[in-house]
């Protein structure tokens, strides 16, 4: 078979539809600003969240951040090291701001998972990966029965670190800097539904002072819910 053939195969309408009805929306409002390279587009919003928010935000996720794990037998020494956590979604912050994400986007919250809290402190990084899962891997059945294939993620810096911290796409030639309270999105799918290649991204060393996000991915059917 093929390449362009293996691609179709795992080209997902549901996931093309899905990419196509965020961007068309994302696409209208007068606040987004689209970056495109590679092929890849990647969306913003400046200050997406006040302050205060930001700095509750990094408090909750300062009370709660163990060291980030990797799906079991994927685990590569020093590949991710950063501290993370599931932020709780029935506080009133944290569920005002998924609000927020999901009113921008235009996506039923059903598909999203929780909010994730994450904090590098300086050495700390996540080397190049893919958001999306892949069918080969073990924990694939698990994903699979509780929402399927991530679609859409957004991000969003909390601060800016003295230095380093970037968000690299190497596959697209685009490189992100930190800037606080920026919300970044983009679709992990291409347009036929199957995992896009220009997605690889890295969160580049910190190499002074501290860097804060918070991500949501989105699903291709409701999150936690079992399906076929």
């Amino acid at each position: 078979m093929s390449s362009t053939l293996k691609k179709q195969a795992l080209g997902s309408s549901k996931l093309a539809e899905i990419g196509k009805t965020v961007r068309r929306k994302l696409k209208k409002h007068p606040r987004i600003d689209i970056v495109s390279g590679g092929g890849l587009d990647l969306y913003f919003v400046q200050n997406f969240l006040t302050e205060d928010e930001c700095a509750a935000l990094i408090d909750l996720i300062d009370g709660d951040a163990f060291p980030s794990k990797l799906y079991e037998g994927t685990e590569k020494p020093g590949f991710r090291t950063s501290f993370s956590c599931n932020l709780d979604p029935h506080h009133m912050l944290v569920a005002r701001i998924e609000g927020r994400i999901c009113t921008l986007m235009g996506v039923d919250p059903r598909h999203g998972e929780t909010l994730q809290g994450q904090r590098y402190d300086v050495g700390q990084q996540f080397k190049p990966h893919f958001d999306h899962f892949f069918p080969s891997q073990p924990y694939w059945e698990d994903e699979r029965k509780g929402g399927g294939q991530r679609s859409w993620t957004a991000m969003i810096y909390l601060n800016e670190p003295e230095s380093g911290g970037e968000t690299n796409f190497p596959n697209a030639g685009m490189c992100v800097s930190p800037r606080s309270a920026m919300l970044m999105l983009w679709n992990n799918m291409d347009s036929i539904g199957a995992p896009n290649s220009l997605t690889l991204h890295e969160g580049a060393p910190v190499t002074k002072g501290r860097k804060y996000i918070v991500t949501k991915w989105f699903r291709e059917r409701f999150w936690g819910v079992s399906g076929s």
